[in-house]
């Protein structure tokens, strides 16, 4: 590999990610020809096939797929040189690739906001996703920092608890029990509840949750995509919903929705800061790596009390 050209390895990618030669070839403003002439070369260097086609397209083959993801980081290496240098020349300026959860998204803008108030030059790309979309970004070194419940364990983090996260059970105004006191968890199993995709921080602890409790009984599940559509469909009286507090208190202020009094919440948790231990962050990264957490948890939403 020591006489392969970036050109190649980007071409190769190009090919990967859009599937034919034509549509890499226009992405990379090249001919159709010169994508095969260079990925071929590549091939004999490598010594080993990097694509094979299936259908009208091509896919790549194990070792395509490791040379793509050697490129991901070579990207991300020349990105944080660019971003070094861009602080050498100018003090403060400089780009933070920032992901968060979903759920995080309702307090996250108001903490970059007042980042940026300090380091108003600092460009911020704030990509919000579900948990595994969170967690693939931070593995591909596409962010620089994620906001989260559970740290990824699949591979090494550095973690700091920004604040407490409160979970609770909610429902629409006009549900039996929406005014009535201390409700035992038990008491909610014939109910609808309204939870996640599978593997998000919500709905594991649901999951934790219900099975302490459930005494072995059928749990009645409709599955949403996100906590908007939840937080609609509890409002239709569709049924009720495990939730973090953090998303629902405009709803809850304006009586819209009713945080249930049930005995044993709210579940607390807690909202992390996560970075990569191998990779260097650029300066303005850092900063913003401490601002979440020495400030964080000053912009989290207050939880909303069961309403009378």
């Amino acid at each position: 590999m020591r006489h392969t050209t970036l050109k190649q390895l980007r071409f190769l990618s190009a090919v990967i990610k859009t599937g034919t030669v034509t549509a890499a070839s226009s992405a990379m403003n090249v001919t159709p020809p010169a994508i095969t002439a260079q990925v071929k070369a590549l091939e004999d260097l490598v010594g080993l096939p990097l694509l094979e086609r299936v259908g009208d397209r091509f896919i790549a083959t194990s070792a395509g797929r490791e040379i793509a993801t050697t490129l991901d980081r070579i990207e991300a290496l020349l990105a944080e040189c660019s971003g070094a240098l861009a602080e050498m020349r100018e003090a403060g300026a400089g780009r933070v690739a920032v992901g968060v959860v979903s759920t995080a998204r309702y307090f996250a803008p108001t903490v970059l906001a007042a980042f940026r108030k300090e380091r108003p030059k600092v460009d911020i790309d704030f990509i919000v996703g579900n948990r595994d979309e969170t967690i693939q970004r931070l593995r591909n070194y596409e962010v620089d920092l994620a906001v989260m419940g559970r740290p990824p364990v699949e591979f090494d983090v550095e973690a700091k608890t920004i604040g407490k996260h409160p979970q609770v059970m909610i429902c629409a105004p006009d549900h039996p029990l929406a005014h009535e006191r201390n409700i035992p968890i038990e008491a909610l199993m014939g109910e609808t509840f309204l939870v996640r995709e599978v593997n998000s921080g919500t709905r594991n602890s649901f999951g934790q949750l219900m099975t302490q409790h459930d005494g072995g009984r059928d749990i009645r599940e409709f599955e949403m995509g996100s906590n908007e559509t939840i937080k609609q469909a509890v409002m239709a009286g569709l049924g009720i919903s495990f939730i973090s507090s953090h998303t629902i208190a405009a709803e809850v202020e304006a009586g819209r929705l009713v945080i249930m009094d049930v005995v044993g919440l709210p579940l607390m948790k807690t909202w992390n800061v996560v970075r990569r231990t191998d990779k260097r962050l650029l300066p303005s990264a850092e900063a913003m790596y401490r601002f979440w957490v020495e400030h964080g948890g000053e912009y989290l939403p207050k939880i909303t009390g069961h309403a009378d």
